[in-house]
């Protein structure tokens, strides 16, 4: 489906991924969501506006914090109004596309804050609150992945019904934040939802599936799986044009809560990744030939370790892939295990065979200082990693969500995944507080490396301890943009 004629005005983005790889400027702010652990705090869960430009006075601090002064939100994931779709010239056009306005879902209240990001990108501002009941008088709840599309509209998936059960739908809205209802159309429905990524040239979204509201709002636990029509284990494809769901692929036990999704940035690519959390598998998707549907198969497998934690038991402890991300140039791809706490990045020329050329770690639950902790089985380290310190500052948690920059050099690593689970496998970086740091990419060579001159620490926060998650430059990165294809 072509949008490129609503897509009018000189947009804010850039002609094609290796125009914003290859000329981008250098980020300068990064806007971080940041979660209050304490439920009782008033002021609730916040947008950390972070300074990244080197040749700053205040480089590597928090500048300027957006409270929501709603308790219980637990903001997680952004996305903006306007996109790189957003491009081509029209000298005659009433209305310019612009990226002012960054949109943040809250996966527990189901309130949508936006904000303002230019008036003054300093100091974003929250302009609209869109209540809870909004989502719930469409039976949808639990908003998650925010993407722009091409003719002005903004879509949210979401993963629950509104009573908290398994749902796989999308909820849409205008550019001035009306909402429209939902988005996919006839009876066949997503047993569950989560990350989406579409490619309008092939007529295709793909989607993914975490779980149900009511399982993974209380923690995790190992039953749950037991019904897996409340978590999910599925890759979705949907016809873009007619909002139909086609095709479902069942990924079996090893590619339960497959979470961030990803196409290929080349519009005219129909492969992508997308990584399993539970035991730590990326699957690799493509389309078939001649056919418009699409086949996956393993192509990462990192493997499980047997750990004793102290009670005489052997217990299995999967990676717990929770983000991925690919350069602009579709050369690198990044995934964290935010339980054995290490970061890789694999060089993806060949997709199908991806190559390791960098790790490093982060912290972990497994590190070499960690009390009562014995790995009794590791099948790729001979030893325990040590304890990862920056600016004398031990690094609780492990790596997270993750930022790449345009021109795929640095890489920022949070340390929250979701405060439940947060509280429940990292209860010291809860009292203590998360961070976000920065890795070097040597994108030649291949490689990474942890810059030791970077570290925002949100220990001593004006609230207490927080968590960051997510993080998005002003404009535009590697997870939000989606190009249409000239000719699409």
């Amino acid at each position: 489906m072509s949008e490129k004629s609503c897509c009018v005005g000189v947009g804010p983005g850039y002609a094609t991924p290796l125009d914003a790889f290859q000329n981008g400027p250098r980020e300068k702010l990064l806007y971080t969501v940041t979660i209050q652990p304490n439920l009782d705090e008033p002021h609730g869960d916040y947008l950390s506006t972070i300074d990244v430009d080197p040749e700053s006075p205040t480089y590597s601090q928090i500048i300027h914090r957006n409270f929501t002064n709603h308790k219980g939100d637990e903001l997680h994931h952004s996305g903006w109004n306007a996109c790189s779709s957003c491009y081509y010239v029209d000298k005659n056009a009433k209305k310019v596309s612009k990226r002012d306005r960054l949109v943040l879902p809250a996966l527990n209240s189901d309130f949508i804050y936006i904000l303002d990001v230019a008036t003054n990108p300093r100091k974003p501002e929250i302009i609209k609150v869109i209540d809870g009941n909004v989502l719930k008088s469409h039976n949808v709840t639990a908003p998650h992945t925010t993407h722009c599309l091409a003719n002005g509209n903004i879509m949210i998936s979401v993963m629950g019904d509104a009573e908290g059960y398994a749902k796989g739908d999308f909820i849409l809205f205008d550019a001035d934040f009306n909402c429209i209802g939902t988005w996919t159309k006839g009876d066949k429905k997503a047993i569950c939802g989560y990350d989406f990524w579409y490619q309008p040239y092939f007529d295709v979204m793909v989607a993914s599936e975490w779980g149900a509201p009511n399982k993974f709002r209380r923690g995790w636990k190992t039953e749950d799986l037991n019904d897996m029509t409340q978590y999910g284990c599925r890759l979705n494809f949907y016809r873009w044009s007619t909002q139909t769901l086609y095709q479902t692929i069942d990924l079996g036990k090893e590619g339960i809560t497959p979470l961030e999704i990803r196409f290929l940035h080349d519009p005219k690519r129909a492969e992508g990744f997308v990584g399993c959390a539970l035991y730590a598998k990326v699957f690799y998707f493509k389309k078939k030939n001649d056919s418009d549907e699409f086949e996956a198969k393993k192509v990462i497998d990192i493997p499980e370790k047997v750990v004793d934690t102290g009670n005489g038991k052997d217990e299995i402890m999967g990676g717990m892939i929770s983000d991925i991300i690919i350069s602009l140039d579709d050369r690198f791809l990044y995934v964290n295990c935010w339980r054995h706490g290490d970061v890789r990045q694999y060089d993806i020329s060949d997709p199908e065979n991806p190559k390791l050329t960098g790790q490093l770690f982060l912290g972990g639950a497994i590190s070499s200082d960690l009390p009562n902790i014995t790995v009794k089985e590791d099948k790729e380290l001979s030893a325990r990693p040590a304890p990862c310190f920056v600016k004398g500052r031990r690094l609780e948690g492990g790596p997270q969500m993750m930022q790449l920059s345009l021109d795929g050099k640095r890489l920022y690593v949070s340390s929250s995944l979701y405060s439940p689970w947060d509280k429940q496998f990292y209860p010291e970086m809860v009292s203590k507080g998360g961070h976000v740091v920065l890795i070097d990419v040597d994108i030649v060579n291949g490689g990474i490396k942890l810059n030791e001159n970077f570290f925002v620490d949100f220990a001593n926060e004006p609230y207490g301890p927080s968590l960051p998650h997510e993080m998005r430059y002003p404009g535009g990165d590697c997870t939000s943009d989606i190009w249409l294809a000239n000719d699409a």
